[in-house]
């Protein structure tokens, strides 16, 4: 990293957005998930603002017909019931989310139907980094749809995970090519250092 990239960081309101670290995710984080608690620490120390999601849906989503676009694509069974054992937080993430927002969403995008928008206005965010899961699905969706609303947008490869290796290379490939920076951890912390 060189001056100017450090600079250019730390001048640039900037917020920590952590993608539905949720129960049901656990076995997709163990590699993701320390260096997710690494980056939350850092910001914290730094008075970066940090932002969670959950994703869930209502009883009224659950039950036919279908409204929700992700309840009819994987069903009801393979869907995340609010208020659910899957639903809740990580117990690490749990410790960690006092005092920051927790945006509530039911499709990939952090965007669509929450007040995720309203936050960033309201903390006057210029770009958000994006770590949690699903690489694939809500992490490249989120990243991409706040690229194209004009927030510079990082991706933070070891800091997210999803199902497959090869799932993990297509979202970070498709979203490094054409929406914003695919960073390492390490090369996070450096740039916030």
């Amino acid at each position: 990293m060189n001056t100017r990239e450090a600079g250019e960081a730390a001048n640039m309101k900037t917020a920590l957005l952590v993608v539905d670290m949720q129960k049901v995710f656990t076995s997709m984080t163990e590699t993701c998930l320390p260096n997710i608690l690494k980056l939350n620490s850092h910001f914290q120390a730094r008075k970066i603002p940090r932002i969670f999601t959950q994703h869930g849906h209502t009883r009224e989503e659950l039950t036919p017909p279908y409204k929700n676009q992700l309840v009819k694509k994987w069903g009801p069974s393979g869907s995340i019931a609010k208020g659910s054992a899957d639903w809740e937080l990580m117990p690490d993430i749990a410790k960690i989310v006092q005092d920051c927002p927790i945006i509530h969403k039911s499709t990939y995008d952090a965007f669509i139907n929450t007040s995720f928008a309203d936050v960033l206005k309201e903390q006057g965010i210029e770009r958000i980094v994006v770590c949690g899961v699903m690489t694939d699905c809500c992490c490249d969706t989120t990243a991409r749809a706040a690229f194209n609303r004009g927030f510079e947008t990082w991706l933070v490869s070891d800091a997210c995970g999803t199902e497959t290796e090869k799932q993990q290379e297509r979202g970070l490939g498709g979203f490094g090519f054409a929406f914003g920076e695919v960073l390492k951890t390490k090369e996070v912390l450096e740039r916030f250092s």
